[in-house]
């Protein structure tokens, strides 16, 4: 490879040349406060040529990280963000780590295993009750998410017996007399965004474990 190649090749192809020609003019700049303000014009022009990033969380301090590799991390300007390690190019990605791991019913999720736990410590039999019925309301909603068929109240409240280990008990013909585990519509749409809500999380904390890891580009 000639001098000319190792000196322009495109460290992130995504944002193309004309914007790391622009990240090396900005290091031209002899003021500092300069070139912070022309290093954060650069940022609102890479998140329209890429508006994808936008789906990252964090994506401004994933563009800051791109702004620096590209720059070889030889800009001084006064980031947002800590200037990254120039090592974590050569860094192999953190093998991320199974957060479902040890729950027993995965269709539920981890939160319902915690509203059980935290029911189970309520004193006031009237309120263990309320706790117990909203879990299993929230059971139904979660299964129904996943799945087409509907989940029996029967398998709820065993399902409930087990995960509080015989603590929260409810009768079942109290529960089909009175649908107690029957959600109102508007209990249900707020059921599913609490579900979407838990899937965005845990989508989030598995970018955030990604977070400032990149690949070492391949020399052509």
């Amino acid at each position: 490879m000639n001098d000319f190649d190792a000196n322009n090749r495109l460290t992130r192809k995504e944002y193309g040349r004309n914007v790391q020609n622009l990240v090396k003019f900005i290091m031209t700049f002899d003021d500092k406060a300069e070139r912070t303000k022309k290093a954060s014009t650069l940022i609102d022009l890479m998140k329209q040529l890429n508006p994808s990033i936008r789906e990252y969380p964090e994506y401004n301090l994933k563009l800051w990280d791109e702004l620096f590799i590209m720059s070889d991390f030889k800009l001084d300007v006064d980031s947002p963000y800590p200037i990254p390690d120039k090592e974590i190019l050569d860094k192999r990605p953190q093998r991320m780590t199974n957060n479902a791991k040890g729950v027993k019913y995965k269709h539920y999720g981890k939160n319902i295993e915690l509203l059980v736990e935290k029911a189970t410590t309520l004193e006031n039999p009237e309120e263990k009750e309320a706790a117990t019925i909203h879990i299993g309301k929230l059971m139904k909603t979660f299964f129904s998410t996943w799945n087409k068929d509907t989940l029996a109240d029967e398998v709820i409240l065993k399902n409930i017996d087990h995960l509080s280990k015989g603590q929260l008990v409810l009768d079942i013909d109290k529960v089909k007399e009175q649908k107690l585990f029957e959600s109102t519509i508007r209990e249900r749409n707020q059921d599913n965004e609490i579900s979407r809500e838990g899937r965005d999380t845990r989508e989030m904390r598995g970018a955030k474990g990604k977070r400032r890891t990149f690949h070492k580009r391949r020399k052509n």
